[in-house]
Order: structure tokens, then sequence, then C-alpha cells
């Protein structure tokens, strides 16, 4: 299904790279002088990113998306510790001296966007702007994120939920990887995820009764094959290295992103009504990146595949603004 799904993109050229100590595959397509480094989220890999590789080489600019460790063809390391954002920048940066990119714009959805954020906080030099997709960069808590997280909606949300090596993984067992990936993508409550007491949240997450326009059963079906091959753990280890990270970017509290950004939200995505929405519209996050431009459109989390167009146009004159 993959393969198919090639063919109809044209010229994708797919590496395997050594970076920071494991192999990542990385899709490349265009040729123009200016590098987009896109930046998948959970559960996905870089065909989720389908829509804007192609619209971004054709408006001239060369496209990298890499699968993230734990992700797709590239090396998922076994430990929950080997996926902080210090390993994530790491890979990142072993990526851009790979293709001699001394500066890159970088677009992250989801985890992705996280990374974005954390490549641009650690590494100014190395990125040109940045655009995040749904999640905007949150000030570092006094308490970590579990605490924070778990203080806030209880062991049933999902994030904490993920923490205990194992629990998803088994919950997730109980389905096949094409209702597992449905489940995840086609979310379209605006809620926070929080199961029901003594419920896994697989297993509260409800499929909808038709697809929606903006993807196919083939679509769902690229995804569901490569997890079947990886298995979920590797992506689940992101949300169990929250704290690492946490703990060890003390040094950068207060610190702010100097990179120009622009933050793109769905008016749908989990938790924006009761969560985020103040937070992206107020002054504490301009604070934190005081050059940023943030668009709300309507959409629910999955906005680059959801509102790929849209997306893709937003994404466009960000990029025709400081190329």
């Amino acid at each position: 299904m993959e393969m198919e799904w090639m063919k109809k993109m044209g010229e994708i050229t797919h590496h395997t790279i050594k970076t920071n100590g494991i192999s990542m595959h990385v899709a490349e397509k265009g040729d123009g002088p200016v590098v987009v480094l896109l930046l998948h989220g959970f559960p996905e890999f870089w065909f989720s990113w389908r829509h804007q590789i192609t619209h971004l080489s054709n408006h001239g600019y060369r496209v990298l998306a890499p699968d993230l460790r734990g992700y797709g063809d590239s090396d998922s390391p076994s430990s929950p510790s080997s996926y902080t954002f210090f390993h994530i920048v790491g890979d990142l940066i072993g990526v851009l001296d790979h293709f001699n990119q001394q500066q890159v714009f970088v677009v992250g959805h989801d985890w992705g966007a996280t990374a974005a954020w954390h490549l641009s906080l650690f590494r100014p030099d190395r990125v040109r702007g940045i655009v995040a997709l749904a999640i905007p960069l949150f000030p570092r808590s006094p308490i970590s994120p579990t605490q924070l997280f778990t203080k806030s909606f209880g062991d049933n949300l999902y994030i904490s939920q993920f923490q205990e090596l194992g629990r998803a993984e088994r919950a997730f067992a109980k389905y096949d990887c094409l209702t597992v990936i449905k489940k995840f993508l086609l979310i379209n409550v605006g809620d926070v995820l929080v199961a029901p007491p003594g419920v896994e949240i697989i297993d509260h997450l409800q499929i909808p009764s038709s697809l929606p326009p903006w993807i196919t059963e083939d679509e769902l079906q690229v995804y569901a094959d490569k997890f079947q091959e990886t298995g979920f753990t590797g992506a689940l280890n992101y949300y169990r290295a929250m704290d690492l990270t946490w703990e060890l970017e003390a040094p950068w509290q207060g610190a702010k992103i100097k990179v120009p950004s622009k933050l793109i939200i769905g008016d749908e995505d989990i938790g924006f009504e009761s969560w985020t929405k103040e937070y992206v519209e107020g002054d504490v996050m301009k604070e934190l990146i005081p050059d940023v431009e943030v668009v709300i459109i309507e959409g629910h989390h999955f906005i680059q595949q959801e509102k790929h167009q849209e997306v893709s146009d937003h994404i466009l004159s960000f990029l025709h603004k400081l190329a």
C-alpha cells in the first residue's frame, strides 16, 4: 500500500542515514535551495506529510521528512529514557549535517511540533523559522509533566495511562492495527482524552460510522501496515520520557524562542476550548515566543491532513515571508 502511494506522489527519494547512534529513515523530495524539515507526531510517520511534501516541492522547496526515532523505518531504542528531546534534537542535528544544511525551516505536528520547539530552543542557529501545528510551547512547569497532567485530569488521562511500560501495548493488542489507527486519527471530539474509571483509553475511543472526506481507507491502511511492522512501543516512549526531558531542561527555565514562529491550531482540537485557547490567545505564550503568529482554523487535531490545502498555504505564506 505504501508503495502505491509513493507512485502517486512522484519522485520521492528514501534515505537511511546514521545519526546520534541510530539509523534514521528520511523521505526527500524537491531540489530547491531552501530546505523544509517536516516532523510528524503520534501515531504517524513521514507519510502524514504526503500533501505538504508534494505541495512544497512543487513550489520550489526541498523537503525532508524523517521518521522520528521509534517510528516507521527508523530505529526504535528499547528504553524510554532514550526518547528525551535531547535525543530527538540530536537526531535532527545529525539529519541537517548529513544533508549539509546549516539552517532550515522546520514544520512540526503534535510531538513533531514539540520537537520543532526544542530544536529552536536548543539550536536556534540551525533554524530559520518554525511552523508548529496543534501543539504550542508551554512554559516549564514547577512540577513534572506527569504530576501536572494527573493533578489536572486524573489517572485516566491518556498520557497518564501511557506511562506504564506495556500497559497501552496490551490494551492496543486487543484490536487490529487498522482499528487502533482509526481510533486515534479519526478523533473528532474536542474534549481532553480521559477514559472512565477502570477503562483503557483505546477502549473508550470511538470510530465514526463513516470516514471523513479527508482520508481514505487505503491511506489508513498505509499507517496500519507500518505499525503492524513496528508496534507502538517506540511511539509511546515519547510519553514515558516526558518527565526526564523536564528534569534535563531545567537550565532552559524561562528561555525564549528567538526564531520567527507560526502556530496553526484547529478550533476543535483536543482540549482546545477547555485548555489551550486561553493560553495561545493570551500574553504568557507571547512572552515565551515573542515573534509568533497564531492562526486558528476550523479543524481537529490532524489538521495537516484534514485541512491540507489551507495548512499548506499557511506554511507557504510563512516561508515566502522569510525565505
